[in-house]
């Protein structure tokens, strides 16, 4: 079976490429690199192009016989979306409409979706359900929202199959060190932290300290990048089989770990000192988010792997620790 992984060179594309790979799929990339890093993709075919272009898309999908398309080109910094919402609303949602369109114009009726638990918004309570309430509070949380959506529409009306996963934190790297987290700029807590312990960084920024939490930072789901992958895998199988409807689940280790939580453990991990400055509370910022994946579990007979927030570190530094010497 041949799958179009759509942002395949970013973070979570170029993992699950690496493991649709391992599991026998011919895969195809489709990337723009605006996020995303060509060695990334260790295999298949490449094609560098964008969801934008309509032509590209039809040319894309007539040049291969494609069983499934699994999304991740879409755009997640919550600040930028907030002071450029444009950008936001003309990516995550109306090129994904090109995308659909090309899937139903090309009778591809199978889609896994990268979604967000940022279409909750505050958590009325913990842990998030996939019944909770969708009230996001930004513009990328409401790109997100709209898509899944109109994916239940294009389910009703064309018969387009979707699973959208909405994700907690992402986190940690390939177990092989091949790839791992890079972003320009990087704003995700793990590799700060560890960018901080390797010297990339002077310190790392605690945004806050007086939460109702039991040490008054934040509190996160972290969860690792193979583990979130294999969830795809098999909402992607499901799908393929066909006898399952569209749907969609949250995704997360269902146990929260705090900001001065992952610092103490990336100190035990890397042994450095990590050098950390308090800064003040961000605006938006819940104090605690955590998800119920229970439907994932048992709708997808997904259980993650890596859930130990030490093996997720030690993941990212063995990751973090290549970087280094690449930048040395």
């Amino acid at each position: 079976m041949t799958i179009l992984v759509v942002g395949g060179a970013g973070y979570i594309g170029s993992h699950m490429v690496k493991m649709l790979l391992a599991n026998g799929y011919q895969v195809v990339t489709l990337d723009n690199l605006s996020g995303g890093y060509r060695d990334a993709v260790l295999g298949g075919d490449f094609v560098f192009g964008d969801i934008a272009d309509r032509q590209g898309l039809d040319r894309l999908f007539s040049g291969y016989t494609f069983d499934g398309v699994m999304h991740f080109a879409s755009f997640i910094q919550v600040g930028e979306s907030v002071n450029d919402p444009s950008k936001y609303y003309q990516n995550n949602v109306a090129a994904t409409l090109n995308l659909l369109d090309a899937m139903v114009a090309h009778e591809v009726k199978t889609l896994i979706f990268s979604s967000t638990a940022a279409i909750f918004g505050e958590p009325q309570y913990v842990p998030i359900d996939e019944q909770h309430p969708k009230q996001p509070i930004n513009p990328y949380g409401l790109t997100k929202w709209m898509v899944e959506q109109i994916l239940a529409d294009y389910d009703r009306a064309y018969g387009l199959k979707s699973i959208s996963l909405r994700y907690f934190n992402a986190a940690g790297a390939d177990p092989d060190a091949q790839i791992g987290e890079l972003h320009l700029p990087e704003s995700h807590l793990i590799p700060l932290v560890l960018q901080a312990a390797s010297g990339r960084r002077k310190s790392v920024t605690i945004y806050g300290q007086d939460y109702a939490t039991p040490d008054g930072t934040c509190i996160r789901d972290y969860i690792h990048i193979n583990d979130l992958c294999q969830a795809h895998l098999l909402a992607l199988q499901q799908l393929l089989t066909g006898d399952s409807s569209s749907a969609a689940y949250n995704l997360g280790n269902g146990a929260g770990f705090s900001v001065k939580q992952v610092i103490d453990v990336a100190r035990e991990i890397t042994k450095q000192p990590i050098p950390v400055v308090i800064g003040e509370n961000r605006g938006g910022d819940a104090a605690s988010l955590v998800a119920d994946s229970k439907r994932a579990q048992t709708m997808l007979g997904w259980q993650p792997q890596y859930a130990e927030l030490a093996t997720i570190i030690a993941h990212a530094w063995q990751w973090e620790e290549k970087l280094l010497i690449r930048h040395s």
